[in-house]
């Protein structure tokens, strides 16, 4: 077994455990990937100052985050078909980010269900709604999350419409993987991937499968999702699905000010400033770079947190100095989830709090509420 010591190290070690179709659906982005790699190369920008002589006992990453007492202001992002890059794959990183104090949040295309998770962990999540054409159905999943015990609603709006992924078109990406000479020579090379998928009845999208009418089998299901994504979302159906669901409302993929002042307007509790990991519009700015605007616009009326780019404990520290009050945790997770299990989600958390706690030290500050943008060198960040 090799040595761990940073979120590489998991993502090298679940590309070599995760078939290509899924490892490539998790590690890129829309068109040439423009903004997906911008993510990260603009939070290597950002430089720290050294701080020496400070005192740097008792130090402490907890925070309370939209009335929640949180180990660090992070939860793990919804990721879609998590449950192929691992069998139980959500399940497994549930477990995980609630052993390590957080929350995690569970996407409508989940492999395992609301309830699958909801009986695993026995305690609060977080879940993710794509809006969808059927909106019984929507109205429907709502009503499934308040019955888990989920206590905030993540509303996805920059989903409207599937950004081009050249990666998962060449690899004809489906669920269960269609099985082509190619695909299937692959999944022959990954062992312990097929040992855990034999080990689970979670093989399709668990929140849909089952729920909807007249989707009964795997080409009905694939028809309907397809055809499901709702162009026509705009502001006034948010004020619905605020009324259906009644709490904590977090609306992701604010990355204007315009929209965020409208996030606002809406009456969300919470915006995420998230280009979608760079999966949908190639040539949009990082995250990182519209969060200062963002969090001085709106930040002193809504709870800003941050998405987008997160490799690191050092890139949390730095989205939190530029204004962001809590962080999403997305690739990162599921590299760990594609190396090690739950396991591997485990050790990324602990790799991203060691970074964030070392850091802190570092920089001469002993609690993460401290921070802002003076633990940043001048001249390094991006200004509002």
């Amino acid at each position: 077994m090799p040595i761990v010591t940073c979120i590489e190290d998991l993502r090298k070690m679940a590309q070599q455990r995760v078939p290509r179709m899924f490892y490539d659906y998790v590690d890129g982005g829309s068109w040439t990937e423009s903004t997906y790699h911008a993510n990260q190369d603009d939070f290597a920008k950002i430089k720290l100052r050294q701080r020496v002589a400070r005192n740097l006992e008792n130090r402490s990453l907890k925070a309370n985050r939209l009335g929640i007492d949180m180990a660090m202001p992070l939860a793990i992002a919804p990721t879609g078909l998590a449950g192929m890059i691992h069998a139980d794959g959500e399940i497994l990183a549930a477990r995980a980010a609630t052993a390590a104090g957080i929350r995690y949040t569970l996407s409508t295309v989940s492999i395992c269900s609301l309830e699958d998770v909801a009986d695993a962990i026995e305690a609060p999540f977080w879940f993710q709604l794509y809006v969808m054409r059927d909106r019984e159905f929507v109205g429907r999943l709502i009503d499934r999350a308040k019955a888990a015990g989920c206590d905030a609603l993540v509303l996805t709006l920059d989903l409207q419409l599937s950004g081009q992924r050249h990666k998962d078109l060449k690899n004809g990406l489906s669920t269960p993987p269609r099985l082509t000479p190619a695909s299937l020579l692959n999944i022959l090379t990954k062992p312990r991937w097929i040992k855990g998928m034999l080990s689970t009845r979670r093989h399709y999208f668990g929140n849909i499968m089952g729920h909807v009418d007249g989707v009964d089998d795997l080409r009905q299901l694939a028809d309907w999702t397809y055809e499901q994504f709702d162009p026509t979302l705009c502001w006034d159906d948010i004020k619905w699905i605020k009324d259906r669901w009644g709490g904590t409302l977090i609306l992701k993929g604010i990355l204007d000010v315009e929209d965020a002042h409208l996030a606002v307007a809406s009456g969300a509790d919470a915006l995420i400033v998230s280009n979608h990991g760079g999966r949908q519009l190639d040539g949009a700015p990082s995250s990182i770079n519209m969060l200062p605007a963002i969090a001085q616009a709106v930040g002193g009326q809504i709870n800003v947190w941050f998405d987008s780019g997160i490799r690191s404990g050092q890139d949390v520290i730095k989205s939190l100095a530029l204004g962001a009050q809590g962080v999403m945790l997305g690739r990162a997770h599921l590299y760990g989830l594609g190396a090690m299990g739950e396991a591997g989600v485990t050790k990324a958390l602990e790799i991203i709090a060691k970074e964030m706690d070392l850091t802190l030290a570092l920089c001469g500050y002993t609690d993460v509420q401290q921070i802002d943008h003076n633990i940043l060198l001048p001249g390094s960040y991006p200004k509002p």
